[in-house]
């Protein structure tokens, strides 16, 4: 953990993370867009100057048929045109033309004086016979100077509209973040000593709301957690003393006073009392053992033959003349630990028989894949009050069901606590004879077939 601790944290903040995030996807974004919109439009216009070159082209083709190379010296001084005969001498140009030949290639350029020009061409027929072929220039300076302009605003622009996006988003972001740092504040006070503390939720309903819904649900856990382990702790602590102080003064009795106890009785209260003390320390180490890890098997179980053999485990050893009909007991299959089921029976069973007058009845069967075995007894009951509790940590209840031969409290709430690590649950009720019953319902085994 301390490694952990120490390790070397980022210093750039979520909030400049995502700030920078989108503005270089923002800034990528808007480049490859302005750079596309300047060719579109630069193709575009350029398209535009193609047709009016060749608008003015068709017009002075006609007249260049009809009078001639004379219709090109006549043109006004805005335009340029060039009559270039077959071996490309020039024949007649306008006053802007140049003394050579233009190019008569597709989208060739000219530039003269500052000036660009789109060249197209087409051949012509001269009034005398022969070919020709006719050259017409039209400016691309408005183009251009268009292109240049947008490009301009662009290069403005785009630099302008990333700053304030940025802006934005690190205002946008930090708003947001604003209730997880005052949460991170609250949590980073929690200490074992103020479990009880809880988060400010926004009420916001978005995902920073559920996270502290979601923050004060596991405070609550942990601090009833740690208030089941002091309590826990406490019960543990009584009941691990109850025996130690009898065993101690019996055994100061025995060195006082010889003559009222003797060896025997003195080895008889230490033998009861040490199995008291071994039977609660199992208990508790089953217990932990099931909290950790929960069932350490999984396997095919026959719970009916857990049933039998606890049955016949108690007629034999029970000093109660107490009678377990197993008559309802059924073949039933469930998965999971053979040991810790069999620990579920036993101490059902035990628990039925210390508070039973003369009978025990369990049953067993399978119903919509889950397997329920009950346990009932003809004692006095458990009040209904008492059930939610019944299954808690050294929980005892009135002396009419309490009276235990060195039982350590924990048997039922090692059958809940199994019980649940195989997917299951456990109830008490009221059996048909009056006493209690307890009904364990744990998922039946899959059929193979």
């Amino acid at each position: 953990m301390a490694e952990r601790a120490d390790r070397p944290r980022r210093s750039t903040s979520i909030r400049a993370r995502a700030t920078g995030g989108a503005a270089v996807v923002v800034l990528v974004a808007l480049v490859l867009g302005a750079v596309a919109f300047v060719a579109v439009l630069r193709g575009s216009l350029t398209d535009g100057v193609r047709s009016a070159a060749e608008q003015t082209l068709d017009g002075l083709a006609a007249r260049v048929e009809t009078d001639g190379a004379a219709a090109v010296r006549a043109e006004d001084d805005d335009v340029l045109a060039q009559l270039q005969d077959g071996d490309g001498r020039v024949l007649a140009r306008t006053d802007d033309g140049p003394d050579g030949p233009l190019a008569v290639d597709e989208e060739a350029r000219y530039g003269h004086d500052g000036e660009r020009w789109l060249l197209v061409a087409d051949d012509v027929d001269l009034p005398g016979g022969g070919d020709a072929v006719l050259v017409v220039g039209a400016p691309l300076e408005d183009a251009e100077d268009a292109v240049r302009t947008v490009t301009v605003l662009l290069v403005v622009a785009v630099p302008v509209v990333v700053a304030l996006m940025s802006l934005v988003t690190w205002f946008v972001v930090g708003r947001a973040l604003r209730p997880v740092d005052r949460m991170r504040r609250e949590v980073d006070e929690v200490e074992g000593s103020n479990l009880h503390a809880r988060v400010a939720e926004p009420g916001t309903g978005d995902e920073v709301d559920r996270l502290a819904w979601t923050m004060n649900r596991m405070l609550a856990r942990l601090e009833a957690s740690q208030q089941a382990q002091a309590q826990f702790v406490s019960d543990a602590s009584h009941e691990l003393r109850s025996p130690l102080a009898t065993i101690r003064q019996h055994a100061e009795v025995a060195r006082a006073h010889p003559e009222v106890t003797d060896t025997a009785r003195l080895a008889e209260v230490v033998l009861d009392e040490g199995a008291r003390l071994q039977d609660l320390v199992e208990s508790l180490l089953l217990l932990t053992r099931v909290d950790e890890r929960g069932r350490e098997r999984d396997r095919a179980v026959d719970l009916d033959d857990l049933v039998f053999a606890e049955a016949s485990r108690t007629r034999a050893t029970s000093a109660v003349p107490v009678h377990v009909d197993v008559s309802a007991v059924h073949p039933a299959r469930v998965r999971g630990d053979e040991r810790l089921l069999g620990r579920v029976v036993r101490n059902l069973v035990d628990n039925a028989v210390r508070h039973a007058a003369r009978r025990v009845d369990v049953g067993l069967g399978t119903a919509d894949a889950v397997v329920v075995l009950t346990v009932d007894d003809d004692g006095h009951g458990i009040p209904e009050a008492d059930r939610s509790r019944v299954f808690d940590r050294f929980v005892r209840l009135d002396e009419g069901r309490a009276r235990d031969a060195g039982g350590s409290g924990l048997g039922l709430a090692i059958v809940a606590a199994v019980v649940r690590a195989h997917g299951g649950s456990v109830a008490v009720s009221t059996a048909p004879s009056g006493g209690a019953r307890f009904t364990v319902r744990v998922p039946a085994e899959p059929d193979p077939a």
